[in-house]
């Protein structure tokens, strides 16, 4: 026996309503990676900068800090389009959006964290450590703003 129209009608609206979850998940990792990867790229290049051998200890540290979690974010971001090539047909298109946006959510988190890092290092080279920490908290301040609470506000208010 086949379905009430109306039963495929719902059906129709969920299966475009997860398409186009699906594809909005897909743009937003597309605006992110690009920032992911040019932040990894400048941090590759920096140690072989004359320069780098002259940081002190301490910035060396950031600097591995800030590079393992850009370079976490680069592989947290691109993990979804690349396990949705391998694992094509999709046999659990809801269960792989859920984990996708853990991953997507993961990799922002850890670019976030890059971010501030990166701000400090870069602060704390041109201006000393005491600027390097206040921008670096701007920073921090300005990407839990408008990334994980504005979100929230939002959500709240709509």
């Amino acid at each position: 026996m086949s379905a009430a129209p109306e039963e495929r009608d719902n059906d129709t609206q969920s299966d475009e309503r997860d398409d186009g979850d699906f594809s909005d998940m897909l743009s937003e990792m597309r605006i992110l990676l690009p920032g992911a990867q040019m932040l990894s790229a400048f941090l590759i290049i920096l140690p072989f900068n004359g320069g780098f051998a002259k940081i002190v200890h301490l910035e060396k540290l950031l600097f591995l800090a800030t590079f393992l979690f850009a370079l976490a974010s680069l592989v947290l971001l691109s993990a979804p389009a690349i396990q949705h090539r391998l694992l094509r047909p999709l046999k659990d298109r809801a269960r792989f959006k859920r984990i996708a946006t853990r991953q997507i959510v993961a990799g922002a988190f850890a670019l976030a964290i890059a971010l501030v890092l990166g701000t400090d290092l870069v602060m704390s080279e041109v201006f000393g450590a005491t600027v390097g920490l206040a921008v670096a908290a701007v920073m921090g301040l300005l990407i839990v703003c408008a990334w994980w609470l504005m979100p929230v506000y939002l959500k709240r208010r709509l």
